[in-house]
């Protein structure tokens, strides 16, 4: 039996394919829905760890986020404070980019980011421009969110460069507001 190269990456192809990660499509009929006008809507705070490629917790941090939509275009202000004291500020533009499909711009973010609701689930792949050391370098991050109930998020993502995870981060969102005791 002879294999030629084409045949053989061919195959690799397919059954790389066949092993791809799990869609956004795949939460479709789950409930609570996420609608991001809804969720990100007033004022939110997030608690989060990040995790360097070994696992371990490197980071801890707060955020509090200010959310609202104008004509239809969302804002999240978030304000960062990690464990040793730094401060950090991103500001995302949502823009509807069809049904239930978004794009987000921030500061830091190379390019436009890609975000897809469907159920209860919100994937958003972006690339990240972090500071290191004297200089930058550019982070792909897959987010997947999930809504647990009307004020709760729980947010995972995969930190990527060369292919390679570098890291993890999770956090947790919440409404904040009377249902809440706030």
């Amino acid at each position: 039996m002879r294999f030629t190269l084409a045949g053989l990456l061919l195959t690799l192809g397919l059954l790389l394919q066949g092993c791809s990660g799990v869609s956004v499509e795949n939460y479709a009929g789950e409930a609570p829905a996420l609608v991001p006008e809804r969720f990100f809507n007033g004022d939110l705070v997030a608690y989060g760890i990040l995790k360097n490629r070994s696992g371990e917790v490197t980071r801890r941090f707060r955020a509090a986020i200010k959310a609202y939509w104008e004509d239809g275009i969302g804002t999240l202000e978030e304000d960062f404070v990690f464990d040793d004291g730094e401060t950090d500020r991103r500001v995302w533009t949502l823009t509807p980019s069809g049904p239930d499909r978004y794009q987000g711009t921030a500061g830091d973010v190379v390019g436009e980011a890609d975000l897809a609701v469907a159920g209860n689930a919100m994937f958003l792949d972006y690339v990240l421009r972090v500071p290191r050391g004297d200089g930058t370098i550019d982070v792909l991050i897959d987010d997947r969110m999930y809504l647990v109930d009307e004020h709760t998020l729980i947010n995972e993502s995969e930190l990527r460069k060369f292919g390679l995870r570098v890291g993890e981060l999770t956090l947790v969102i919440r409404r904040l507001g009377e249902a809440d005791g706030w």
